[in-house]
């Protein structure tokens, strides 16, 4: 290797690829596909099994899918179907008449997804069960991508269930209504975009080192258009571009250089989509529902005086991120007893709709903690952790958390960033600490279980 091509080489990369550790050899490769299959197709069942009624009282994708099969950007509003929906703002005339037309707030690819399922079946299309089947396609992504870091194997198999069954991802796949189906459609293609990050880090490659100045990845620009097709879906994960900042092999410049080309063609499709539909570059109607939740739902605490996204609503909603409880009522425990605990009308216990805490819900994810003692300079902990403060703060600053939920379900559009770290944070335990780690992921598979249990309670 050339002296020039050694002093290209950043800091804490490796010169020699013989001195780096290789990838799983193909017979290792095997039964990693076995298990991952397995976790799949198991998690799959628990998924549909969750709903078995398909349930599912919002479908505003398969209305906008139909509209534009219809050759129209805009729904059929208010209609005896739809008519309950709230977030659809009313197109009017010049007169201000309305016009019988609604426009949605929501960024368009769940709906795209569903074009070719509405073309078949209309509105009657499953949308729930094509939700399960996704959430299970995330868990499966979920596993490759974890396969890219050097971890052992039952670190990446609890780690795929602590997803699949430990976070909101399995409450999301049972309501598969509109703003869940968002969430899965986007972790499919954030969770691959990531998965082609690390194994770029872990790479041998270093054709980078002798490439041409301003030359791109094309993995990673790959990469960067899956991340940016993913923000078509669910807006706040194109932070998540910081996480190329740390993570994809190469030099810093290459990497952002690599992702931003990637990532700019779908971003400006979306600004274009939403100029030919609306007639703005950002869509009218978030505003709109905002106004309008504002004076309807003032026991949420939202401010008419304030944005739709503003730095004054982080302290409250970081209390429901990080702090919000179940609601107790121990009168209802005194009067029932046991039959309380999952009582409609009167029960002792049961999930808050505004949210709850994150790390009520999800305790594992305190595993974060070993990983930033032991690995804080690790760069999938330094771009993990990154990537999930800068989504965290966008969301923490919206005025609404996702009403109507249990947990909190924003978590979603961070953790194909954090569980990474939470993967490198168990790996490092050894003995009795390590089995605490699996008693937490086994206490969020518990509470989460409860959750989808009192979504039917309930009927959300």
């Amino acid at each position: 290797m050339s002296a020039e091509v050694e002093r290209s080489i950043p800091p804490g990369r490796v010169a020699d690829p013989r001195a780096a550790p290789r990838p799983t050899p193909r017979d290792e490769l095997v039964p990693a596909v076995f298990v991952g299959g397995a976790v799949v197709v198991g998690l799959l069942v628990v998924y549909l099994l969750s709903n078995l009624a398909r349930e599912n009282l919002y479908g505003h994708f398969l209305w906008q899918a139909q509209a534009w099969l219809q050759g129209s950007t805009t729904i059929p509003y208010p209609v005896p179907d739809n008519a309950y929906y709230q977030d659809v703002m009313p197109v009017l005339d010049a007169a201000g008449r309305e016009t019988g037309r609604g426009l949605l707030p929501f960024p368009p690819l769940p709906a795209l997804v569903l074009v070719p399922f509405v073309a078949v079946w209309g509105l009657a299309t499953d949308a729930q069960l094509i939700s399960a089947v996704a959430a299970a396609l995330v868990v499966g992504v979920a596993f490759w991508s974890l396969g890219r870091l050097r971890i052992r194997p039952s670190t990446r198999l609890a780690t795929t269930l602590f997803l699949g069954l430990g976070t909101v991802l399995w409450y999301s796949a049972a309501v598969g209504s509109t703003w869940f189906f968002a969430h899965t459609v986007a972790l499919v293609l954030v969770f691959t975009a990531v998965g082609i990050a690390l194994a770029r880090e872990r790479a041998d490659d270093l054709s980078w080192a002798v490439a041409p100045r301003w030359s791109v990845d094309r993995w990673l620009v790959l990469a960067g258009f899956l991340l940016g097709v993913a923000a078509t879906a669910r807006l706040p994960v194109v932070l998540g571009g910081v996480f190329f900042l740390f993570v994809g092999g190469g030099t810093m410049r290459r990497r952002v250089l690599s992702v931003a080309c990637g990532a700019a063609l779908p971003l400006l499709a979306l600004a274009g989509y939403n100029l030919a539909s609306t007639g703005h570059l950002f869509n009218p109607a978030y505003e709109y529902l905002y106004r309008y939740e504002v004076g309807a739902y003032s026991e949420l605490g939202y401010r008419a005086a304030w944005s739709i996204e503003d730095i004054r609503y982080i302290p409250q909603n970081l209390a429901i991120m990080l702090l919000q409880p179940p609601n107790l009522r121990l009168e209802c425990l005194a009067s029932l007893g046991a039959a309380s605990l999952f009582d409609h009308d009167c029960p002792a216990l049961a999930p808050d709709a505004v949210g709850m805490s994150l790390l009520l819900t999800s305790p594992a994810y305190f595993l974060v903690i070993p990983a930033i003692r032991r690995r804080w300079t690790d760069p999938v902990v330094t771009g993990g952790l990154a990537a999930t403060i800068l989504i965290a703060t966008l969301n923490l600053m919206h005025f609404s958390q996702g009403w109507v939920q249990f947990g909190y379900r924003f978590s979603l559009d961070f953790v194909p960033f954090l569980l990474p770290v939470v993967a490198l944070g168990l790996d490092s335990l050894t003995g009795r600490w390590r089995v605490v780690a699996w008693v937490l992921i086994g206490v969020s598979a518990a509470v989460t279980l409860w959750g989808v249990a009192w979504r039917s309670i309930y009927g959300w």
